[in-house]
């Protein structure tokens, strides 16, 4: 059998071809979830607070309020003597208007009098009479004070849509009294490890069979993007069986993805079969990428069809350049940020294609340094000791030692 050669395309192409179908064809469906169970969620739109946050003056050190001009010139030697005006309660309003030479005792966290402009700690303090305090040391105009609205302020956006929701974001939200938060609901993924010699992890393995690996790891990070897996399934070699599964899955399944059998080789049956499934059907099968060449994307009736190559380190460095990267666009996520850490030593690479090196990063002198993991891409365990990956652009011929290079971290 004459095998035809693929005809690739480079990974930006790759992507773009992918975000014109799905905007075209997706519709991102939105669903509402408590604040408590929005970890790790990405909402929908930008959320506004409604509120001034804090609503109310308050004081940031346990201590007396003041007037500041009151304190000007404290010393030990020689305090500023005031007198005691109220004591505040936390969790209860102040009644005071402070006039000069007045003071107020306010908890950390309590509300500020009117009339106080400034917050004297306890520390520099003393009560030394029937409601006298002396203050012995001096105070700035609003020093200890947190104004309203200092922290975040009514109409203000406090986070973007595409954010995703860690802790100090749920922090956030329960500050402006947020208790429903609109999250995009998951995109469902039907995923199939396809071959003769794949058998299920707890199987025992015979010579020549490959557990499961690219099965469980792509649902692990299709997960981590907060997808719904729909279905995980093993495929033999066989068309008829592969374009059934493929027929099932397209019913409520947003995306198909196959691993393995995208090679060009006499048992590879993906790249008919994600053909066979309408118009546009195939629009990429290849990609100037090293590891990950035999790659195929394609989409039919808006479902989107990704082969990934059957090699671990290949499938799901390939799973993250590119569906990781159309997911988060459509959904307008922030990228999550790269690390920068000087190379340990030389790394060869060929023009034309763009090449990912796995790497381990390790800190020197505060500084991070970045070394290669070389291993073949049938290898998971160079996966496990990665940290990150590394892009040489497809118009270098590598990186030197010594350079600052760009560590993208896996989702």
């Amino acid at each position: 059998m004459k095998l035809r050669l693929l005809k690739v395309d480079f990974v930006d192409e790759a992507v773009d071809k992918c975000l014109d179908y799905i905007k075209k064809h997706w519709k991102l469906e939105t669903v509402e979830v408590e604040l408590a169970e929005a970890l790790g969620k990405i909402i929908s739109q930008d959320i506004v607070s409604l509120v001034n946050v804090p609503d109310f003056n308050r004081s940031t050190v346990d201590g007396y309020g003041v007037i500041a001009n009151d304190t000007y010139g404290a010393t030990e030697g020689i305090p500023s003597i005031l007198t005691l005006l109220e004591t505040v309660e936390m969790g209860s309003r102040a009644h005071s208007n402070l006039r000069p030479g007045e003071c107020a005792y306010v908890p950390t966290g309590g509300m500020i009098p009117q009339g106080c402009d400034a917050m004297v700690m306890i520390e520099y303090t003393e009560i030394i009479g029937e409601g006298e305090v002396a203050i012995y040391s001096p105070v700035s105009y609003r020093e200890n004070i947190t104004r309203i609205g200092e922290d975040v302020k009514e109409g203000e956006v406090v986070l973007k849509r595409g954010t995703c929701l860690g802790a100090k974001e749920i922090g956030v939200l329960a500050a402006i009294g947020c208790t429903m938060v609109e999250i995009y609901a998951p995109i469902t993924i039907s995923i199939f490890s396809t071959g003769d010699e794949i058998i299920e992890p707890g199987e025992s393995c015979k010579t020549g069979q490959i557990r499961d690996i690219n099965g469980y790891g792509i649902s692990a990070m299709a997960k981590a993007l907060g997808m719904k897996i729909q279905r995980h399934k093993i495929i033999k070699d066989n068309q008829d069986m592969l374009k059934s599964a493929l027929e099932e899955a397209r019913m409520d399944s947003n995306i198909v993805l196959l691993s393995g059998g995208s090679s060009q080789g006499t048992k590879d049956y993906s790249e008919k079969s994600i053909h066979s499934m309408g118009e546009p059907g195939v629009f990429t099968h290849g990609l100037a990428i090293k590891p990950g060449k035999p790659t195929i994307l394609g989409a039919a009736d808006g479902v989107w069809y990704v082969g990934l190559p059957g090699h671990p380190v290949s499938a799901m460095i390939v799973f993250d350049v590119v569906v990781g990267s159309v997911i988060r666009n459509i959904r307008n996520e922030t990228p999550k940020p790269s690390l920068y850490a000087k190379m340990k030593t030389n790394i060869a690479s060929a023009p034309g294609k763009e090449t990912y090196v796995l790497a381990k990063l390790s800190e020197e002198n505060g500084h991070w340094t970045a070394e290669p993991i070389h291993g073949k891409s049938g290898l998971i365990t160079s996966l496990s000791q990665a940290d990150g990956y590394i892009v040489v652009d497809k118009n270098c011929e590598g990186v030197r030692k010594d350079e600052i290079v760009k560590i993208r971290q896996f989702r």
